[in-house]
């Protein structure tokens, strides 16, 4: 990697509700747990065997520090792009300017167009997305004819970046 990095963005899920839903699952196996485990008392109509709550709560916990760990790194730099979506990818991906035909801020609709947020594939031909959030994004369109969305809450300085090096393509 070139040492001219002229866009740099960190980005993790940062969705309240997302949070609220693995807290709220991992809270409930704690009480769970608590009231089984500790207090002695079964937890519902028909509880799991101790052993059981604990090792489901222990995957439970690991699946919360993994989602804990996932980040979309990006990095715009005179030779190209550079990206990874941690722990899925420990190494960036490089895209030379070269294999871009067009690169713009393109205003996604993630959940009908990808089906969410993360590592996407779209059904409808549009490509890959690595997204984590929002709806606005560094479309790159390559010279195969292949697509991909990286997710962005910098558009604007995305687009001041794109025009310095002469790489604009239209925002849509």
């Amino acid at each position: 990697m070139q040492n001219d990095i002229l866009f740099t963005e960190k980005q993790r899920f940062t969705q309240w509700w997302i949070w609220l839903v693995l807290l709220g699952i991992g809270g409930l196996f704690l009480y769970a747990i608590y009231y089984q485990v500790i207090g002695g008392e079964p937890f519902g109509d028909k509880p799991m065997s101790d052993n059981g709550l604990l090792l489901t709560f222990g995957f439970t916990l690991l699946f919360i520090l993994l989602f804990v760990s996932f980040r979309l790194d990006t990095l715009i730099k005179i030779d190209g792009i550079y990206v990874r979506f941690f722990p899925f990818q420990l190494k960036y991906r490089f895209y030379a300017w070269d294999t871009i035909a067009k690169a713009y801020i393109y205003h996604s609709q993630p959940i009908a167009e990808f089906g969410g947020w993360g590592m996407r594939f779209s059904m409808s031909g549009k490509g890959r997305a690595l997204t984590v959030s929002g709806e606005m994004g560094l479309q790159l369109e390559f010279t195969n004819g292949s697509a991909l969305l990286i997710g962005t809450q910098k558009p604007k300085e995305i687009e001041r970046v794109l025009a310095k090096l002469g790489r604009t393509g239209e925002s849509r």
